[in-house]
Formats: C-alpha cells, structure tokens, sequence
C-alpha cells in the first residue's frame, strides 16, 4: 500500500474566500499564488462561469508543513455539530494558570477576528482546560 504523502483539509461554508482568510488569520496560513496565466486570484474567479465564481478558496502553510485547508461553497447552512474539527493547539507543554491565560490571550485575539467563544472547559484529574469556540460561519474548534 502507497502512503499518503499530503491531506488536505475541506471546509463546507457559504463564503469560501472569507472563511479561508480568517483562517489564514487564525493559522499564520496564506494564500498560495493564483495559477499559471493569471495575475490574482481574483482575475483567475473573473474567467469563471458566473455560477462558479467564488465557489472556492484555499490557503496554505507557509512553511509546507500542516495540510492545505480547502473551502467550498455549499447551498445549504451548518445544521448539527461538526464531525470532525480542528484543535489549535497554542497550550502545548503548558499546564494549569499559565495555559489558561495563554489559552484566554488567544481566545480574545480570535473573537476580535470574528469567532466566537462557546465555552472554556476547565482542567479536571484527567484532561487540561482547553476552549470550545466557533468560527465566522459556526463551525466548532477548539483552543488547546
């Protein structure tokens, strides 16, 4: 069996490019280079049928590093809780007060972006506090 060498990450939203960019913001991602023939991404959505533009978006570690988040848009809304969601782990190696306040400094960073803070689950004997917040378009993460 081959191994898988890349993943990408596909978001269901309404808005793709405003999605990605608060994602972006979110990651320290950026937008990869429109392709080949056109000068920005916005000439590149310009040359497609109108039904398709601003379907799509994507952003990627500028490092190479993390997976390629990929966002489509889709007709209908977010229903239910999400399946499957991103930990942004900026608490890591960290333990009790120290972690909380970093996990709070970054929460506060990400609601001036426009997430939203659900709510802060506090460390217990067996899991460390973590934070439950939704991005621009409802989809859950948490802050860990």
């Amino acid at each position: 069996m081959a191994s898988i060498k890349q993943i990408q990450v596909t978001f269901d939203c309404a808005v793709p490019e405003h999605v990605a960019r608060f994602w972006c913001e979110v990651l320290g991602y950026v937008v990869p280079p429109p392709p080949k023939g056109f000068a920005t991404w916005n000439d590149f959505d310009r040359s497609l049928p109108p039904e398709r533009q601003g379907s799509a978006f994507a952003c990627i570690d500028p490092s190479g590093v993390g997976p390629r988040l990929f966002f489509q848009r889709v007709p209908e809304g977010k229903a239910v809780k999400n399946r499957l969601h991103l930990d942004v782990r900026v608490g890591t190696g960290l333990v009790g007060d120290e972690r909380l306040a970093t996990l709070e400094a970054e929460c506060a960073r990400l609601v001036a972006l426009g997430a939203t803070h659900v709510r802060t689950l506090l460390a217990d004997d067996t899991n460390e506090s973590c934070i439950v917040m939704q991005d621009i378009e409802g989809n859950e993460f948490c802050l860990d």
